[in-house]
């Protein structure tokens, strides 16, 4: 099959009121050019004419957004202003809402209703956000697709026929829809950036610990403070600018648990020109191959990258080992799921694992191994993820940013066959569904670093994205070089709907 790679370039993202970035609707409602409940109003209007085919947004809350948006017009007219007021946008099914049904697709929680906002939530609430509704996710937030018993599957907006990816698959599609132009979700091994480069639209993996996870957990759940070794919560946007305005509001330590004696305050990006970055590209990773056309666009943009006067690299001493970060990644992240296995799964995973070699590291052999390890293995683990953090720390005295793609492949056609047996194609050739999409992710959540994903080409009708990996805590790195790359080369375009 011959493939063509078609980059972005800068286009008028159909500037209706669908497609219009949060930052402009800030200004609008500013300058009252237009009122929060207008804007409400064409959301609600544009989710159920076009939501039908697509089914993003499967928890809904119109009613109350109606009454947000006429107690924020009174509070724009009388002179009020906070970073998002009157501003429409939705939330990952996982967060707990007030009096709305939080399942995390899960059969048994199907009536299951919130009594409080999860502290994220109560953030964006009061710089005046306006939550439309609740957007779909796998079961158990356990896939790299968006389908469930409770909501059914979710579509790509860019072929219906294809996932938008997982786990905030939802998000991700609504975002690409024009239904709002922002989306609260979060990523524990790629969900965020997953289906932000399949929907073509951007995403940020905050750093581990910048925003708090309280109220994002499974239902039934205690309300705490808590934190997760790796799973992180960030916005969804059309654009870089609405990213970092999106986390201004919802990053900071926890009231009741470090804010009780710490306070923010990240560094600004480490530069304020696209010439002056040190760019790292690595496109090819060791265990696992990835899609040609992917590759093909992240190395057109290095390329591009250098003649508008970055210093581009591709290679580095410094450069830790990928593999092995992988490696550590997927045994812990399976061990983290261990306890979720049905009695049948865990009796097929040992049946697997004991016909492995004893000299196999491949990412399959990872998995099995992380869900069996015993705790001393694990501690041993962490031990080995705490050196590899110090490396991968090192390597960005040498460079500011890292450019990888997000996944090994583009939004694939909806499989929801078994989940141990599931394959996709990569260049042609079988591999194994739930470790190779983990590969690329895998990395920042690991390490615990920033990592921004934005849209850089399409492929067979089916957009690609690049994802931009900092150093600790430089957010703002990440999330200035991928504005300056949407300033100079493009970024989100609306599919064909």
């Amino acid at each position: 099959m011959t493939r063509s790679t078609n980059t972005f370039r800068k286009a008028d993202a159909a500037q209706t009121p669908d497609y219009r970035t949060a930052t402009e609707l800030v200004a609008g409602l500013a300058s009252r050019e237009i009122s929060s409940l207008e804007l409400v109003e064409h959301a609600i209007a544009r989710i159920e004419a076009v939501d039908g085919k697509i089914n993003a947004v499967v928890v809904r809350d119109f009613d109350r957004a109606l009454d947000a948006a006429r107690e924020a017009d009174a509070k724009l007219d009388r002179g009020e202003r906070t970073a998002l007021l009157g501003v429409p946008m939705t939330v990952k099914e996982h967060f707990n809402l007030a009096g709305l049904q939080t399942t995390w697709g899960i059969p048994k929680y199907r009536d299951w209703r919130s009594e409080s906002d999860a502290l994220s939530i109560q953030r964006l609430k009061k710089a005046g956000a306006i939550i439309l509704g609740k957007t779909n996710v796998p079961n158990q937030d356990g896939d790299w697709q968006s389908y469930n018993d409770i909501y059914g599957t979710t579509n790509n907006p860019w072929n219906l026929a294809h996932t938008p990816g997982g786990s905030s698959g939802g998000g991700a599609a609504a975002i690409a829809a024009g239904y709002v132009p922002l989306e609260l979700g979060w990523d524990g091994g790629g969900s965020l950036r997953t289906p932000a480069h399949f929907c073509g639209v951007f995403s940020h993996k905050a750093t581990l610990d910048l925003v708090p996870l309280r109220g994002m957990s499974l239902p039934e759940a205690p309300i705490v403070p808590r934190r997760d070794e790796g799973a992180v919560i960030g916005p969804m946007a059309r654009s870089a600018m609405d990213l970092e305005l999106a986390l201004s509001v919802i990053a900071g330590p926890d009231e009741l648990s470090d804010g009780v004696g710490y306070s923010l305050s990240l560094p600004s990006a480490r530069h304020a020109k696209l010439a002056d970055f040190r760019v790292l590209v690595i496109d090819q990773h060791p265990l696992c191959p990835t899609d040609d056309s992917i590759r093909t666009a992240l190395n057109d943009l290095g390329d591009r990258l250098h003649k508008a006067g970055c210093t581009v690299l591709r290679h580095s001493s410094m450069l830790p080992d990928i593999a092995h970060t992988s490696q550590v990644f997927e045994k812990l992240s399976f061990a983290k799921r261990s306890g979720k296995l049905l009695p049948e799964e865990r009796s097929e995973i040992e049946r697997r694992a004991l016909a492995l070699a004893p000299q196999d590291q491949s990412l399959v052999a990872c998995m099995l191994q992380g869900y069996l390890m015993s705790h001393a293995e694990w501690l041993a683990l962490c031990q080995l993820r705490d050196d590899l953090r110090a490396r991968w720390h090192a390597l960005f005295e040498d460079v500011d940013v890292v450019l990888c793609p997000p996944s090994s492949v583009q939004a694939f056609k909806h499989d929801h066959s078994s989940m141990l047996s599931r394959k996709i194609e990569i260049n042609g050739t079988s591999r194994h569904y739930r470790c190779d999409l983990h590969a690329w992710a895998g990395i920042a959540n690991m390490i615990g670093l920033p990592s921004t994903t934005m849209p850089i080409a399409e492929s067979n009708g089916l957009p690609i994205g690049m994802q931009i990996m900092g150093g600790f805590l430089e957010d703002r790195t990440t999330l200035g070089f991928a504005a300056l790359v949407e300033r100079e080369f493009g970024g989100f375009r609306p599919p064909l709907l």
